[in-house]
């Protein structure tokens, strides 16, 4: 029989702490290609929700908040700045482990931004200027004469010629249109797979002021545990 974990007693006094702890161990363990993929959820100004698979690429335990990157105006870029407020889920099935965040977010600093985008690969970089994400596409083709016009702009590859797949150092700048955003945690809930399916569950909650410099001023956690 496997070894049931449960959470500490008492319990933590930092959720995002233990969250990226399990995030490292997550990435450790690879039982799945992304272990830092998280589900999105935005809702319209109709307060009809939607939600998608996003990459969580950074966990900021302190002062709290999350980080991913996307087209601020994609579908869920739009939902955001309409009703600047999300909730994320990441489930790690092989590790009996979820996480759930809600709160508001903002957009990263533009520095961040900056360079986070000059990180990733050239091909992503020309994508970024070539899609306009959730805009409808009269066919696959002209989505790749697309990306083929921008890499000739930046004077890249074109797809499918000699190079494309290889490591170039091309100075490509990010668009204006993307970059990151911070969700910044005011309630956070933890569950780990119990035997018979009494799972161990806990939640934190917490009050966040937001500040004149754009950021949030954050009062102290209170955890309680929870049913499952």
């Amino acid at each position: 029989m496997r070894h049931i974990e449960l959470l500490p007693d008492p319990l933590p006094p930092e959720p995002l702490v233990v969250l990226n702890r399990w995030m490292a161990e997550a990435w450790q363990h690879r039982h799945q290609p992304n272990p830092n993929a998280m589900v999105l959820a935005t809702s319209e100004p109709t307060g009809r929700p939607t939600a998608r698979v996003v990459l969580c690429k950074e966990v900021v335990p302190l002062p709290g908040y999350l980080v991913f990157y996307t087209n601020y105006l994609s579908r869920k870029g739009r939902q955001l700045a309409e009703n600047p407020w999300a909730a994320a889920v990441i489930h790690w099935d092989a590790l009996h482990r979820q996480v759930r965040v809600e709160g508001p977010v903002l957009q990263a600093p533009a520095a961040d931004s900056d360079a986070y985008f000059a990180s990733r690969p050239w091909q992503s970089r020309v994508g970024a200027w070539a899609s306009a994400q959730s805009e409808p596409v009269e066919s696959r083709e002209a989505l790749l004469a697309s990306v083929s016009a921008e890499a000739e702009r930046f004077g890249a590859p074109m797809l499918g010629q000699p190079g494309a797949e290889s490591e170039l150092d091309i100075v490509i700048p990010r668009p204006p249109h993307w970059g990151g955003y911070h969700l910044w945690a005011e309630c956070v809930e933890l569950w780990v797979e119990g035997e018979a399916r009494v799972h161990d569950r806990a939640r934190w909650t917490r009050k966040l002021t937001e500040l004149p410099s754009g950021f949030f001023e954050a009062g102290p956690w209170t955890a309680t545990r929870l049913q499952p």
